[in-house]
């Protein structure tokens, strides 16, 4: 009888005790905590990056209206547009631009999703790149594949990914050749 009452005792003094609550809270949010700060450095990464895209090709695209790019070709663009956005990694690389004329009078909506490249598979060939005429309606997609920070681990493990490892940031543009 003394035994269980012991035991029960014993039993009793370990449920009240509270010293190492804390240390068992910290143990349990802590990789929650990580999960929540590492993919908040890799949103505000993608966020700069898309920003820094879509910058490069505005400016790109304001140069082609302006008419300080003199006969636009493919390489030439995508030259500008990988000077003015600053940092996006491997630029010249992993950026694919399509532009052509789009149809004011039978515009439905836009030609398919442009693709991006995929490093980990054989080149392809430049996509639709037609500098257009006067006063056509232009539209300008750009595709830049970037690699997440943490690739493992929280959003840089969710997002979607090629057989290289990397995401896709696109960016589409329209502008009207002028005469």
């Amino acid at each position: 009888m003394t035994c269980s009452f012991s035991l029960k005792t014993h039993l009793k003094r370990w449920l009240g005790d509270e010293t190492g609550a804390v240390i068992a809270d910290f143990a349990v949010m802590l990789p929650v905590f990580v999960m929540f700060l590492l993919s908040s450095a890799e949103m505000g990464l993608m966020a700069f990056r898309q920003t820094m895209l879509e910058r490069g090709l505005d400016m790109a695209v304001r140069d082609l209206r302006l008419g300080l790019v003199t006969d636009p070709t493919h390489a030439k663009v995508k030259s500008r547009i990988c000077t003015y956005a600053g940092y996006l990694p491997d630029c010249g690389a992993s950026l694919r631009l399509e532009m052509q004329p789009v149809d004011l009078r039978a515009y439905t909506s836009l030609p398919p999703k442009a693709d991006c490249i995929d490093k980990s598979e054989e080149m392809s060939p430049v996509r639709a790149f037609v500098t257009g005429g006067t006063n056509e309606l232009m539209v300008l997609r750009a595709c830049v594949k970037i690699a997440p920070v943490f690739p493992t681990f929280g959003l840089g493990e969710q997002v979607a990914k090629d057989g290289n490892g990397d995401m896709s940031l696109f960016s589409v543009t329209a502008f009207v050749n002028e005469p």
